[in-house]
C-alpha cells in the first residue's frame, strides 16, 4: 500500500484541468500514441463539444521514481457549479488534491468551495498555476492569491502548463512525495465504498469502488449492504485507459466489479460492498442524499415511449447519481416524470443525453424550486409543480427556499452586478475587496430568481469575468401567486409558474407575446390569457386563417357581402368549439428564453 497514491484534481470550470490530466496520462506512458487524443478522460460527446467535464472520471497511472514503482489513482472531477455533487464524491475516494489555478484569471468562486470540500475530508492540497505559457499570466498576484487562501509557502506552489507540458515532473514528484499512501488493513473484513457505476448493455452494471479494508478475489460472493443484495464477483479489476481484469485487489486499490446486475435500482452510489460470509460491522459513512436544486417534468412525446423513457431514466441515474425522478402525470402532456437536478446546465445536459444515448424525444416543461405551503388547518406540505398547489382560500402563506450567493468579479463591474443580485430580489450581506482589482460580494437571495436566466446574464454584464457559487441557507415567507396560461379558456398545466406577485404582470405579459410566436395559426381565433386566480392580466390574439369569402362579390349591396361574413363567422365559431390548440415543443421551452 506504500506505493498506492489516491488523488483528484479540483478546478474552476475552464482552468485547464483536463489538458493537466491528458499531460499526466502522457507522462506516465498510460496511453499508447495511438489511442491518445486530446482531453482523453472526457468520452462523452457532448464533453468535448462543449469543452466542458460532466463525469468524474477514474485512470491508473504507473509511474517509476527513485528506483520504485508508484501506482497513481487519478480521478478527475467537474468545474461547473452544477456537477459540485460529482467533486464530492471523488474527494470521499481520495487522499490528496491537486489544485489547479489559472494563471490569467486566478483564484475564482467554484475553486474555493471545492477547496473546503477538500479541506474538510482532511486531502492534503498540491497547488499548481496552469497556463503558464500565455502572455496574459499574473504569476505574482495569483501565487498571492493561493498562499492567502490555503496557507501554503510560495515554495510549494509548481507552476504548469497543460500545452507545453512544463512543470508535469514536478506534479508526479510532489504526488508522490507529499500525498500520503492509502490507510487500511488488508486483513480486514472487506469494506469498499461504491463512487460510481455504469451501465453495460452487454455485461449488465459495471460498478467503481475504492477498497478501504481487506481485500476481494475473483469469484467472491459479495453483499451491497443497502440492499441487502449478493452476487458473486464474476470479473474484478483496475480501471486503465481499458478495463484490465486481476486475479485480486487489496486495501487502497481503486477497481471495477462486474456481477451480471440487471436492474438500476440494486446500485446505489455511496453504498458499501462487503463479503457475505465475513461482513464488515458497518457501511462506510460516505456521502449524503444529493438535495436537488432545480425540479422540471420530463416527459415523452409519444405516450407509449413511457415506459422506455423509465428504463432510460433508470440507467441515466446510475452514471448520474444527481438526478432523481418520481412518476406525475399532466393533462396537457400524459404521463411523465418529476425530476430534480442541480441546476440548468445539469438539466440541459440530463435531456441532451436522454436524446443522444438513449434516442428519447422528450418534452420538458417549466422548470421551478420546491415551496413549502403552511394551510390554515396547520398542515404543511411540500410543492414541487404549480398545478399541486393547494386552493388559495386555505393557504395561510408559503416559504420559498433561500441561498447564499457568492460572487466574485473584477471591480469595474460590481455596479451592474450589484443592480442584477438587487432585481433578482437580493439582499447584499457581504463585500470584500481582494487583491488584484477583485471584489467578493455575497448576497442572500431566493433560489427561485436564479433558475432562469441569472447565471447567462452574471456573464455577461461581467464580460465573463464573475464566477459565482451557491448554497442553500432555508426558507422565507414569501408572497407567491400562481400564474397560469389560458389557451382559449383552457388552463395548460404544464405552462403554470409560480411567481413572486411584483413579478408577475410583466412575467404574465412577456409569456402572451412570446406564445403568440409560437402557437401557429388555426382556422380559427386563438385567446392566449395570463390568469392569476380569476383574474385575467394580459392577453394576445392569434388572428385566424382567413379565407377571402367576399371575393366573388364585385358591386352590388353591402348586404350581399355581410351575408357571406356571417355565414362564414358561423363556421368559424362551431369550429372553435370542437378545434383543440396545438401547443408545440418550443413553447414550453420558450419561458426560459424570454429575452
Amino acid at each position: 500500500m506504500d506505493h498506492i497514491r489516491n488523488f483528484c484534481i479540483i478546478a474552476h470550470i475552464d482552468h485547464g484541468k483536463s489538458t493537466l490530466a491528458d499531460r499526466l496520462l502522457q507522462a506516465t506512458h498510460s496511453v499508447s500514441e495511438r489511442d491518445y487524443k486530446d482531453q482523453l478522460l472526457d468520452d462523452m460527446d457532448l464533453e468535448r463539444e462543449r469543452g466542458i467535464t460532466i463525469k468524474s472520471h477514474a485512470i491508473q497511472m504507473n509511474h517509476h521514481f527513485e528506483g520504485k514503482d508508484y501506482v497513481l489513482n487519478l480521478i478527475d472531477t467537474p468545474g461547473h457549479v452544477d456537477f459540485s455533487y460529482e467533486v464530492s464524491r471523488s474527494i470521499a475516494s481520495c487522499e490528496g488534491a491537486l489544485l489547479i489555478v489559472d494563471a490569467t484569471q486566478g483564484v475564482q468562486a467554484q475553486t474555493i468551495s471545492n477547496v473546503f470540500l477538500a479541506m474538510e475530508h482532511d486531502l492534503h492540497i498540491i497547488p499548481v498555476m496552469n497556463k503558464m505559457d500565455l502572455d496574459a499570466a499574473m504569476p505574482d498576484e495569483v501565487k498571492d492569491q493561493i498562499i492567502e487562501l490555503i496557507g501554503c509557502d510560495d515554495s510549494e506552489i509548481i507552476a504548469a502548463s497543460g500545452k507545453t507540458g512544463q512543470g508535469v515532473d514536478e506534479i508526479l514528484k510532489a504526488i508522490i512525495t507529499k500525498v500520503p499512501p492509502p490507510i487500511g488493513d488488508p486483513e480486514a473484513p472487506l469494506q469498499a465504498l461504491i463512487f460510481d457505476s455504469v451501465f453495460n448493455p452487454y455485461r449488465g452494471i459495471e460498478v467503481f469502488f475504492k477498497i478501504q479494508d481487506g481485500t476481494i478475489r475473483k469469484g467472491d460472493l459479495v453483499k451491497f449492504i443497502a440492499t441487502g443484495k449478493q452476487y458473486n464477483a464474476d470479473e474484478i479489476g483496475v480501471l486503465k485507459f481499458k478495463q484490465e481484469p486481476r486475479k485480486e485487489l487489496k486495501a487502497g486499490d481503486v477497481g471495477y466489479i462486474i456481477s451480471g446486475i440487471k436492474t438500476a435500482k440494486e446500485v446505489k452510489v455511496g453504498d458499501t460492498i462487503t463479503h457475505v460470509d465475513r461482513p464488515c460491522q458497518k457501511a462506510i459513512s460516505g456521502f449524503e442524499h444529493v438535495k436537488p436544486m432545480v425540479y422540471a417534468g420530463i416527459y415523452p412525446v409519444d405516450a407509449d415511449d413511457y415506459e422506455d423513457l423509465r428504463d432510460a431514466m433508470d440507467k441515466l441515474q446510475l452514471n448520474d447519481a444527481s438526478l432523481t425522478f418520481e412518476p406525475e402525470s399532466s393533462a396537457a402532456l400524459g404521463f411523465g416524470f418529476r425530476c430534480g437536478f442541480l441546476g440548468l446546465l445539469h438539466m440541459e445536459i440530463v435531456q441532451e443525453r436522454l436524446d443522444r444515448e438513449f434516442d428519447m424525444d422528450v418534452i420538458t416543461t417549466v422548470p421551478n424550486v420546491s415551496y413549502k405551503v403552511y394551510q390554515k388547518k396547520g398542515e404543511v406540505t411540500e410543492v414541487h409543480n404549480p398545478s399541486g398547489l393547494p386552493d388559495i382560500t386555505y393557504i395561510d402563506y408559503i416559504e420559498e427556499p433561500y441561498i447564499r450567493a457568492q460572487i466574485i468579479s473584477k471591480t469595474d463591474y460590481i455596479g451592474g452586478v450589484m443592480k442584477l443580485c438587487i432585481d433578482k430580489r437580493g439582499v447584499l450581506k457581504n463585500q470584500v475587496y481582494l487583491p488584484n482589482g477583485r471584489v467578493e460580494v455575497t448576497f442572500v437571495m431566493p433560489l427561485a430568481e436564479i433558475v432562469f436566466d441569472f447565471y447567462d446574464k452574471l456573464k455577461s454584464i461581467s464580460r465573463g469575468y464573475a464566477s459565482f457559487d451557491y448554497q442553500q441557507v432555508g426558507y422565507e415567507k414569501a408572497n407567491l401567486v400562481r400564474l397560469d396560461i389560458l389557451l382559449n379558456g383552457e388552463m395548460v398545466d404544464a405552462l403554470s409558474t409560480l411567481i413572486h406577485r411584483d413579478n408577475a404582470y410583466n412575467f404574465g405579459r412577456r409569456m402572451c407575446e412570446k406564445l403568440k410566436e409560437l402557437i401557429p395559426r388555426q382556422q380559427f381565433d386563438i385567446a392566449i390569457q395570463a390568469a392569476i386566480g380569476a383574474k385575467i392580466i394580459a392577453r394576445e390574439t392569434v388572428k385566424a386563417v382567413r379565407k377571402d369569402v367576399t371575393a366573388k362579390c364585385y358591386g352590388g349591396d353591402i348586404t350581399r357581402k355581410r351575408k357571406l361574413l356571417e355565414k362564414q363567422k358561423k363556421g368559424k365559431k362551431r369550429m372553435r368549439q370542437v378545434g383543440n390548440v396545438e401547443v408545440p415543443q418550443q413553447a414550453f421551452m420558450a419561458v426560459l428564453k424570454l429575452d
